[in-house]
């Protein structure tokens, strides 16, 4: 039976010499499989370029209960990227996010609230013109909300300190060296509470929103089963230095 659904891209592997097999996290059926041929073929009809790593797509598949691997009739860019594939720090950006969004969200279950968020989010960042180094932090914080495991805010003006361990503020030090000082804590805030739209408002030196970056990967290790290390760090550390 044929559905219609949007998806987001979220890997892409070599299955034949012309075909690839796309894990995509669709909003009507979570995170599926999709066998596509002839995409390196000159004219074919769903080609490798709209199936670049969280590219939008408007998609009409199979789908079938207990089936690994799905079949695709139609996939096309919606909408269609006027930036992110043309801007190497934008590009860079997304390439991170991919990473990290990969090893987060492996469920197989429909999460519509992720999806809009994700969808909406990545359209944002293609359609702003101009550089916005706070987005991948932004974006990061804000993703905590649909995964589980967003920091609880301050109770008390005494809890200075935020365990990464436990999502919360403590008044003392913790005993384990998972924790922030008062001020990574509070920009850690900043960014979960500010819209995508004023978080340029936030002033940071490349150094500080480095280390920002350090805990909020900490953060997600130890949220995440199986996170483990994300290679394309240090990438865009460089490209946003």
């Amino acid at each position: 039976m044929l559905h219609k659904t949007r998806g987001i891209v979220l890997r892409t592997t070599t299955y034949s010499e012309s075909s690839v097999v796309v894990q995509v996290f669709t909003e009507k059926f979570g995170i599926q499989s999709y066998l596509i041929n002839g995409v390196k073929k000159p004219k074919a009809k769903i080609p490798m370029n709209v199936l670049q790593p969280l590219h939008l797509l408007d998609m009409v598949v199979y789908h079938k209960q207990n089936t690994q691997i799905q079949r695709v009739q139609e996939a096309r860019p919606m909408p269609m990227f006027k930036s992110i594939p043309y801007d190497v720090i934008k590009n860079t950006i997304i390439q991170f996010l991919n990473e990290v969004l990969y090893k987060s969200i492996r469920q197989q279950h429909v999460d519509e609230q992720l999806f809009e968020y994700l969808y909406n989010a990545i359209s944002w960042f293609d359609e702003t013109e101009g550089l916005n180094v706070n987005f991948h932090l932004s974006f990061l914080m804000k993703l905590t909300r649909f995964l589980g495991f967003a920091p609880q805010p301050q109770a008390r003006v005494d809890q200075k300190y935020f365990d990464l361990q436990d999502g919360n503020f403590t008044s003392l030090s913790p005993i384990h060296p998972y924790f922030t000082s008062a001020e990574e804590g509070n920009s850690l805030m900043q960014l979960l509470n500010t819209s995508f739209e004023k978080n340029t408002e936030i002033k940071f030196p490349n150094s500080y929103r480095r280390l920002l970056l350090d805990k909020i990967l900490i953060y997600y290790q130890l949220h995440t089963a199986s996170f483990g290390q994300v290679k394309s760090h240090q990438i865009l550390e460089e490209v946003l230095s």
